[in-house]
């Protein structure tokens, strides 16, 4: 089978197609033939050598896959040959076949592509394990999603809404705002025209933001903690600007607020169940038309150096997808 391989941690430019073998089926395990893998921002980074989980060379990019059961090993009940499943991976996706633990795999409804599957378990996982979990965000409330265009941040601008929360839209660019719009957002914050801190003030009347989901960092946290209401949470979700910020404690005393880490991946390790009911909801809700996640791009699995320069060139405005 092919599988596109990370033999030398030089960037996307490492990377080759060659043939491997099948993987060995294991006792409660199933073997999913690949239709096609989600790419992320830390694909960039793995393939350095940069990324805070360092797979062995040669390794496979790819966290993400949907596809379809082709076996199932001993003691796997629940799944069949030709199910449609999806599944997180961590790392090893961007190959036809691939072998995952059975109480990896989420079912796939009817309606929603392998496309959209392989692409919802890490920015709509983060999503919901952010905003649901540990933001606890109400009906009513006020949300602004820093860096709203990306993935990441239209997730969470979907899952904001469905949650019954008036959602803020940041970025830096009306064409990037705009499609915030088209997926739920109440209003839109264009951070290089605009004070950020001043503005959500603004937007909110005085009264400040309820939930900040960050996936920037950076100067702007700052800024947005300094715009938080009273018991305010500030969801520190990534640090896309490339920059940790450092900020002074005492604006948590003063608003009573909390700043909460959401590391959905040391979640998913712990509460595995927890991963798999929010799947199930997000799926649902795709199914159902009530959530649209964004595609920005498919490539086929040769071309997957051209599709990790796209996140590379950060010009990506929702999924990159690899089709295989």
């Amino acid at each position: 089978m092919k599988a596109a391989l990370c033999k030398s941690l030089d960037g996307p430019g490492g990377l080759s197609i060659e043939d491997v073998p099948v993987p060995a089926l294991g006792s409660g395990e199933v073997l999913v033939a690949v239709k096609a893998a989600a790419l992320n921002f830390s694909d960039t980074l793995v393939t350095r050598g940069k990324y805070q989980v360092k797979p062995e060379l040669p390794f496979s990019p790819a966290a993400e896959i949907a596809g379809a059961v082709e076996a199932v090993g001993e003691g796997v009940t629940g799944f069949a040959v030709g199910d449609r499943v999806m599944a997180y991976l961590g790392s090893g996706g961007a190959r036809e076949k691939i072998v995952a633990p059975a109480d990896a795999l989420v079912s796939v409804p009817a309606g929603v592509s392998d496309e959209v599957a392989a692409g919802v378990s890490v920015t709509y996982g983060t999503a919901m394990h952010g905003l649901k979990d540990r933001g606890r965000l109400n009906t009513g409330e006020t949300v602004a999603v820093l860096g709203a265009s990306g993935g990441a941040g239209l997730a969470a601008v979907e899952i904001a809404k469905l949650m019954g929360a008036r959602v803020i839209a940041v970025a830096s660019s009306s064409n990037k705002l705009e499609v915030c719009r088209n997926h739920g957002a109440d209003e839109l914050l264009n951070y290089e025209e605009l004070e950020l801190k001043t503005a959500l003030r603004d937007l909110t009347g005085g009264k400040g933001v309820d939930v900040v989901y960050d996936c920037v960092g950076g100067a702007s946290s700052e800024s947005a903690l300094r715009a938080m209401a009273w018991k305010g949470r500030l969801l520190v979700v990534g640090f896309a600007s490339g920059e940790i910020p450092k900020m002074p404690l005492n604006l948590l005393l003063l608003k009573g607020a909390e700043a909460i880490g959401v590391n959905w991946p040391g979640a998913l390790k712990r509460d595995p169940a927890a991963h798999r009911s929010n799947m199930v909801q997000v799926l649902g809700w795709v199914a159902e038309g009530r959530l649209n996640p964004r595609i920005h791009a498919s490539f086929p699995l040769d071309r997957i150096r051209d599709a990790i320069a796209v996140l590379d060139r950060r010009e990506a405005v929702g999924k990159v997808v690899l089709t295989i």
